[in-house]
């Protein structure tokens, strides 16, 4: 297979073929970061973990996700892209092995916090559909990778459930183990090389990302608002699943996954924000985007009713959220990776990390607010993180005039 100089703009556009290669590899990696979510109940149960200390399920797979994005996606820009993602893919595949044959606390927690650790693969892969794409249709691309991304992310806690429900909760990491197996055999066959160009080691290539915090404006705008987006996104899939459970509506974890499965429609505004961006319209697309965040979670006040409006409302409130995390995601990352090929992995790393540690953010936030405000209180919460990125970038805009 042909390798093409991923740093120098190439003047084809990338084959749909491979999109829809990196699309499905992104969308495979990141759901093993979501599957344990949902079942953070019966994998407690099974391996003895206290009910107090539940949430390390979760919070280990996240800590070590964070640890990847800040350690090993720089890497991206300094070792050959191919052999990294591989490699990763390699310890994804022996953890989830880990995890679906785990009977201690210790087995399992070992294993999901190697599996948020190597599933950054995910990271190195998306700048790929930038490498090897030219300009004009950058956005694109990027947009259409990252419609798989986002597909796994929404489809994993609804698909776990389902499994755990069918065969227990080993099964979904058994499944995903053979997936990834073969999307390790797919990726060494049909993934082009990507050699960075020759430069810094790795302690300097480390020691340069906090200069590129200082010294890149967009990166900081960028991550600032997509944190906050993301942090309203996560607030409310934490939350949500309990108000839908309640006596309001009484729905079933059955009708629960049904539903987050619905809000999959959201994910149809990547692939459109990309080719907005392509046309030079991506400041007023942000806006629109942090705007949508904010008005999903005003719905349920400004409109109510009895239990089927209520719930209707809910679905939408989750379709515009899940639009608005989409195309605010491509929108920055299309800003981000047109900075430069040789920093584009580094600056993913801290864009991905700052947006992920918003995602904590509302997810340790989502129970604790419901228990103590109800779903108002939720929903209140909620629409502040996207007003306080509206906010920011309203005072951008007013600065650039």
């Amino acid at each position: 297979m042909s390798t093409p100089q991923a740093d120098h703009a190439p003047h084809d556009d990338i084959p749909r073929w491979m999109v829809l290669l990196l699309a499905a590899a992104c969308g495979i990696i990141v759901a093993n970061l979501y599957y344990a979510q949902p079942l953070i109940g019966p994998i407690s149960r099974a391996t003895g973990i206290s009910p107090g200390a539940a949430g390390l399920i979760v919070t280990l797979t996240q800590v070590g996700y964070g640890l990847g994005l800040l350690f090993i996606v720089p890497m991206g820009d300094l070792f050959e892209n191919r052999r990294l993602v591989l490699s990763g893919l390699v310890v994804t595949c022996i953890a989830l092995v880990g995890a679906a044959l785990a009977q201690s606390a210790a087995q399992l927690l070992l294993s999901v916090l190697l599996i948020g650790l190597s599933s950054v693969g995910a990271q190195v892969l998306v700048p790929y559909a930038a490498h090897f794409s030219p300009l004009h249709s950058r956005g694109r691309a990027v947009g259409n990778v990252m419609s798989g991304l986002l597909l796994g992310i929404l489809l994993a806690r609804p698909l776990a459930s389902m499994v755990a429900d069918l065969f227990g909760w080993h099964a979904i990491f058994g499944l995903s183990a053979v997936l990834v197996s073969a999307l390790i055999a797919v990726l060494a066959r049909y993934l082009p090389r990507r050699q960075p160009p020759a430069g810094l080691h790795y302690g300097a290539l480390l020691a340069s990302m906090w200069t590129l915090v200082k010294t890149t404006p967009v990166l900081r705008r960028r991550a600032f608002y997509h944190a906050m987006l993301f942090a309203s996104f996560s607030l409310f899939w934490t939350a949500s699943p309990l108000w839908l459970a309640s006596p309001r509506f009484g729905i079933s974890q059955q009708g629960i996954a049904v539903f987050a499965f619905a809000g999959v429609i959201g994910v149809v505004a990547a692939p459109l924000a990309g080719r907005v961006a392509d046309r030079g319209w991506s400041r007023p697309a942000t806006g629109a985007a942090l705007l949508c965040g904010a008005l999903s979670f005003l719905l349920p006040h400004l409109f109510e009713g009895g239990r089927t409006f209520s719930l209707a409302m809910l679905l939408l409130a989750a379709i515009l959220l899940d639009f608005a995390v989409s195309a605010n995601l491509v929108l920055s990352q299309r800003a981000i990776y047109a900075l430069g090929g040789e920093i584009r992995s580094r600056l993913n790393g801290l864009f991905m990390a700052t947006f992920f540690a918003g995602g904590a953010a509302g997810s340790g936030l989502g129970g604790w607010i419901y228990a103590q405000a109800g779903w108002s209180g939720v929903t209140w919460l909620g629409f502040a993180f996207p007003m306080a990125a509206l906010l920011y970038y309203l005072g951008e805009l007013r600065a650039r005039r």
